[in-house]
């Protein structure tokens, strides 16, 4: 059963990186945030905006995947799970300025953390699985936030991210990991 210890240091973590990818867009201009990187592929060759709209479309995927598995016995979320609609769809991303995002994301992440503060420690151990990323527990789907921002804030940044998802067996990386509805 996971501990108040290691909710707290979720939290924490949560805050941390979410921090660090707010001052990664701090440093980007509105019109630099349309530019897709032109060497990249899949998730590597999105525009900031993108990348914001993806992470915002993200936190509720994750959160809908994290409610399903505490009110059922071992679900797989891959299908039927719906989740809240975002304010900038990642297909259109590129229709709102920064602030927009950003404002959206604060909004994504406050809900999450009203969920967490719901959540008795032994709601932690139960799982919910997807054909991308397997079996977790609701304690591993939850820390997929902060290594998400992580990874997306290095890419911001221009740099090798020190994260890497592990799809599960035989899955490899899919071109676009988005929310399922």
């Amino acid at each position: 059963m996971a501990t108040q210890a290691q909710v707290q240091e979720l939290i924490a973590k949560m805050s941390e990186e979410r921090a660090a990818l707010l001052e990664a867009v701090a440093n980007v201009e509105e019109a630099e945030a349309d530019v897709r990187p032109p060497e990249g592929e899949g998730e590597a060759g999105w525009s900031v905006k993108e990348q914001l709209s993806h992470l915002a479309e993200m936190e509720t995927s994750y959160r809908a995947w994290v409610e399903r598995a505490l009110v059922e016995d071992r679900p797989d979320v891959t299908e039927g799970t719906t989740s809240d609609p975002v304010a900038v769809p990642h297909d259109e991303a590129h229709s709102a300025d920064l602030a927009t995002h950003l404002a959206e994301l604060a909004k994504q992440r406050e809900r999450t953390l009203e969920v967490i503060a719901t959540i008795p420690l032994d709601g932690y151990e139960r799982t919910a699985s997807t054909r991308i990323f397997g079996e977790l527990t609701v304690l591993q789907w939850l820390r997929s936030y902060y290594r998400h921002d992580r990874m997306h804030a290095a890419q911001i940044q221009g740099r090798q991210s020190d994260y890497v998802p592990r799809w599960a067996e035989g899955q490899g990386e899919p071109q676009r990991a988005t929310k399922i509805d």
